[in-house]
């Protein structure tokens, strides 16, 4: 069975990296009916941030990447957290001492210092049995070190192909720390074989490191996982995205209006390709076309353009109700009138905006008629002039004014329009316009004509048409 695991380490905000190692891994795990891991790598205390973990959970309970298992926590199950699993990294370390795979090493920070090595120089590896247990005896502080034989690893990765690292390039790290601690790296090779990982997927970066975890398998005897190495991620300057070079997080995404599906729709483009160059997808049409072969090693560019055009999508295909309820809060707050319908203005605007904030600008001509020009009323593309506008909205006034309240809507409107028009001689853009414009007073509106007839009623729908009508007359 294909297991995968997300492995963060909580320092602070949800990188769109991360984020999309954490999709991938999400897709490559249920595409194949397998079980996604969560495990929060919080070995290095120092740089731990309050409230990190919580932003990691809250994030994927957001984007739907549901993880599958981990410790019983009060009925539920939470994720792995690797401090809570201390004990369990030092008796591997001491089997790798065991096996001369790895040494101990007493060296002082300000030791190494003094000798301004470029790499770790093996000095402890050469203390003899009886100075090791006279150091150990006495509490002499130690980490334990890795040892890195001759020669070179090559190894095969599902996205770059075979790859080989000259060991003199690898320094014996560290896989126990002076704290008791393990290292991430050692923990993260440890951890992937007792959890049974299947497929490491990891940014390319970790390449070069990819031989350091295959020695450590190689050394207790452990099969090697698939390693699935994801491409770079460049921002609009064609550098890697990094959050400090700030580069938006999940988080700052979502407060510019954002929705979290056209996120997580977006960021599975940057590295892979659909099999059928469809854009539009669901997490659940990802996890159904999702495969490696089609990642790519090729860098990738975060636009936020696209990923704006992305959410527009998204809000144009969210069912309506949804939509409504998702939009009311800003609804609300943009519109105070208390005769019109906010759900219709919700069905209004669906198809017209790319966000939520979008929507104040759209509709504030409702609560008050802007004291807009009549240069408005002209409109070459529509064939409209002043004189045009003036005839076009002295004639439907009557015609508006004679219709019933319980007929008012907008195809009733918009076919009392058109027979208006052509009773005039006029084409339908031609009434169309100046109803539209005397309704809003601006160059653009969320609906046409007969939309915001209905949409603003008739007592209202007629005193604009008559301010219209009066503002033609002084021009």
């Amino acid at each position: 069975m294909v297991r995968t695991r997300f492995a963060p380490s909580p320092t602070g905000s949800m990188h769109i990296g991360n984020l999309r190692t954490a999709l991938y891994e999400y897709l490559i795990a249920k595409h194949n009916g397998g079980v996604f891991v969560l495990r929060i790598e919080d070995t290095d205390q120092n740089r731990l941030v309050d409230g990190a973990m919580n932003i990691i959970l809250d994030t994927l309970k957001i984007t739907g990447l549901t993880y599958d298992e981990g410790p019983n926590i009060g009925g539920n199950f939470g994720p792995y957290v690797q401090s809570e699993r201390k004990h369990l990294y030092m008796p591997y370390a001491k089997e790798l001492v065991d096996k001369k795979q790895a040494y101990y090493c007493f060296c002082t920070k300000e030791e190494l210092e003094s000798r301004n090595l470029h790499k770790y120089d093996r000095h402890c590896f050469n203390l003899s049995a009886t100075e090791i247990s006279e150091k150990l005896a006495n509490n002499v502080p130690f980490v334990i070190r890795q040892l890195i034989p001759e020669g070179s690893t090559t190894f095969t990765d599902e996205i770059f192909g075979n790859i080989t690292i000259e060991h003199a390039e690898i320094e014996d790290q560290i896989l126990i720390k002076s704290d008791g601690m393990p290292t991430y790296n050692f923990a993260n090779v440890v951890d992937d074989h007792t959890m049974e990982i299947t497929h490491v997927v990891r940014g390319s970066e970790y390449l070069t490191s990819t031989p350091k975890y295959n020695l450590l398998y190689k050394a207790f005897g452990w099969e090697i996982p698939t390693y699935v190495h994801l491409p770079l991620m460049l921002n609009e300057n064609g550098e890697k995205l990094s959050k400090r070079r700030g580069d938006a997080s999940f988080q700052d995404l979502l407060d510019m209006g954002y929705l979290p599906q056209a996120i997580i729709n977006y960021i599975a483009f940057l590295g892979w390709s659909s099999p059928d160059n469809r854009e539009y997808f669901t997490l659940p049409e990802l996890v159904e076309v999702f495969e490696i072969k089609n990642i790519s090693k090729a860098p990738s560019l975060f636009d936020h353009k696209k990923l704006a055009w992305m959410n527009g999508e998204h809000i144009k295909k969210l069912p309506t109700e949804d939509f409504y309820q998702l939009a009311l809060p800003t609804l609300k707050q943009a519109i105070k009138a208390n005769f019109v319908d906010l759900a219709a203005i919700a069905n209004i605007v669906q198809s017209r905006i790319a966000f939520l904030h979008e929507i104040p600008e759209l509709v504030d001509f409702i609560d008050t008629l802007p004291n807009y020009e009549t240069a408005l009323f002209i409109h070459k593309k529509m064939k409209t002039d002043l004189e045009i506008s003036q005839t076009a909205l002295k004639a439907i006034l009557p015609v508006y004014e004679n219709l019933n309240e319980s007929t008012w809507n907008n195809e009733t409107l918009y076919n009392a329009a058109v027979e208006c028009g052509k009773s005039l001689n006029l084409k339908n853009s031609q009434i169309l316009w100046p109803i539209r414009t005397a309704l809003s007073g601006k160059p653009s509106s969320p609906g046409g004509a007969s939309e915001l007839c209905e949409l603003l009623g008739k007592p209202e729908t007629i005193r604009r048409i008559n301010i219209g009508i009066a503002k033609l007359g002084e021009s």
